[in-house]
């Protein structure tokens, strides 16, 4: 069972410090939203509000049609995995997923149904006579996650599951969380500072920065379109690279500008009358610039690191006047530091932002 979330008007103080403001979210059945952003800014309290951890100090949340921020935790419908995995050392796989059922005066015989079924869905029900010192850092969280399906929620929280985890089995335990959220069809909202983790398992991003929703979309769009310089800053490895930009020309195809260490660059950006054309910059992402063949024109970059990843490689160098820039090549590049090559940029893949970082893209069809 799956349920909607509405979260209205949202704000949480802690004395005179306001961490969370003015916060609309609604999240559909059976949804997967992962909450992202930078340490402090929110995402973990947000969580905690839903699952009854913290008081909501105005506004409202909803699950299914029903406000709950009323509501004790374990009145709520909802089903929490934080970070640690909090397994009673004592007690078997299957008394540990049934340990809450049991204070609830859940019957033995469901509560042995629910853990049994739980088991076979994660792929661990070889594992339900075994103690929490006999299993795996990965078997334990799949421990932690059983005893929240037991519950039958109508919504599950995931604080940072995964970061205990180490950079291998992190990968596999996150395909396994995908895997999970289509076998159950459950409304899931995830909280991490990890982008992969974010790009690979949700339906939609909510970014959180300074108090309030920067963007929210699904993760492609948040990638290719970012809304404002700071979610193209923190969203993509590497990160996009920004340059000056000292003039603006209007042009039919999309404005031309003038680049400091670039030169004149050509957009297939169009900017409205409106836009505030003093300190704006340009963003271009790795793999919409590209190294030119030896002979062609270009802009000129001094390669100081080449990161070779098997598949392409990423150089970081410097434009003429020692702006940072990161071009991607194929991952039989021959570029090595101390080289300087010439680049190219994709017009149509290209970011403007005005001084107050509100980005602009390429419209299709302009």
């Amino acid at each position: 069972m799956s349920a909607a979330i509405q979260i209205n008007d949202v704000t949480k103080r802690y004395g005179a410090l306001t961490v969370l403001e003015n916060i609309d979210l609604e999240i559909a059945p059976g949804e997967f939203v992962v909450f992202l952003g930078p340490s402090g800014c929110g995402k973990s309290t947000l969580l905690r509000m839903i699952a009854g951890l913290e008081a909501v100090d105005s506004g409202t949340i909803s699950l299914g049609g029903d406000r709950i921020d009323t509501l004790p935790p374990g009145k709520r419908g909802v089903a929490m995995v934080f970070q640690s995995y909090a397994l009673y050392p004592h007690m078997t796989v299957s008394q540990n997923m049934g340990f809450g059922l049991q204070n609830i005066g859940v019957a033995p015989r469901d509560i042995d149904r629910r853990v049994k079924a739980a088991a076979e869905t994660l792929e661990i029900a070889h594992l339900l006579d075994r103690k929490p010192a006999k299993l795996s850092g990965g078997q334990r969280q799949r421990v932690a996650i059983g005893r929240a399906i037991v519950k039958e929620p109508q919504a599950f929280l995931f604080d940072e599951p995964l970061s205990n985890l180490d950079a291998a089995l992190r990968g596999r335990t996150r395909l396994e969380l995908a895997q999970l959220h289509q076998r159950l069809g459950a409304t899931m909202i995830f909280v991490t500072h990890d982008q992969v983790e974010a790009m690979t398992l949700a339906d939609r991003i909510v970014i959180l920065n300074e108090r309030r929703i920067e963007q929210m979309g699904a993760p492609m769009e948040i990638y290719q379109r970012p809304a404002t310089k700071f979610v193209a800053q923190f969203v993509g490895t590497p990160a996009m690279s920004f340059l000056p930009v000292s003039g603006i020309e209007d042009g039919a195809r999309g404005v031309t500008l003038d680049v400091a260490g670039a030169g004149r660059v050509e957009t297939g950006v169009h900017l409205p009358a409106t836009f505030a054309r003093e300190n704006a910059s340009l963003g271009i992402r790795a793999e919409d610039a590209k190294v030119l063949t030896p002979g062609e024109d270009g802009v000129p970059l001094r390669v100081k690191v080449v990161e070779r990843l098997g598949d392409r490689a990423f150089i970081y160098g410097t434009l003429s006047d020692g702006t940072d820039f990161v071009v991607e090549d194929a991952g039989r590049s021959t570029v090595a530091a101390g080289q300087e090559v010439r680049i190219g940029f994709d017009p149509d893949a290209l970011h403007i932002f005005d001084s107050a970082g509100r980005a602009y893209h390429h419209t299709e069809g302009a």
